[in-house]
């Protein structure tokens, strides 16, 4: 039972880890909270990209066209959202702490978010892509239609709430948290799915019969 959940929890970590980072985040940056900030920011550089290859990972070993659409999509969220993370979080985080206390802050820090709020969203569009393209292609593929739809509920909800809320309580906790619960759940799902049909999905391509 242990190993059975071991890589669906592995694939559910990252978004579960960054709703446990989002609880201590502050909702906004000033000098009494730019360490912080900035602290929070700098593993945020190792965990954000991995929502996306948690997520791509669902469509290892496929060469279709779909599975590349969701690789590419995830992609594109893990490197716009990690520009986001460098830029508003690490660089405003790190120039707010230096000016020091009782220093209002300068226009130059504003226009560093005026650079990283649109990558930002560049990168959780992307993000719910992936997860609708992913989510209407399993409902297809996996003999568990309403299972995997109910799933794709989920995941669909996190993505997001991640757009509304990056990782701020409560939205961007909650979105992240149910973007790892369900990503480890379609990892489950469908590997329960091909065991009890007797065969694995097929990497690409429509499903073929054995043994005739």
């Amino acid at each position: 039972m242990a190993r059975r959940l071991l890589w669906p929890l592995a694939l559910a970590l990252p978004g579960l880890t960054l709703a446990a980072a989002g609880l201590f985040h502050p909702h906004g940056l000033s000098y009494d909270t730019a360490w912080r900030w900035f602290a929070l920011h700098v593993p945020g550089l190792l965990v954000f990209p991995l929502v996306g290859v948690a997520l791509a990972v669902l469509v290892r070993g496929r060469t279709d066209a779909v599975a590349w659409v969701v690789r590419l999509s995830a992609y594109v969220y893990a490197t716009f959202y990690t520009a986001l993370d460098v830029v508003s979080g690490i660089g405003a985080g790190w120039v707010t702490h230096q000016l020091g206390p009782g220093v209002e802050r300068p226009a130059a820090v504003s226009q560093m978010f005026r650079i990283g709020t649109p990558l930002g969203e560049v990168g959780s569009w992307a993000l719910l892509v992936c997860v609708g393209v992913l989510v209407v292609d399993q409902v297809v593929r996996l003999r568990a239609p309403v299972l995997v739809g109910l799933v794709g509920v989920v995941l669909l909800a996190g993505a997001w709430l991640v757009h509304v809320g990056h990782i701020f309580a409560p939205e961007g906790v909650a979105g992240m948290a149910l973007l790892g619960l369900g990503t480890g759940a379609l990892a489950l799902v469908g590997r329960d799915t091909e065991q009890k049909s007797g065969r694995a999905v097929q990497p690409s391509g429509p499903p073929t019969r054995q043994g005739v």
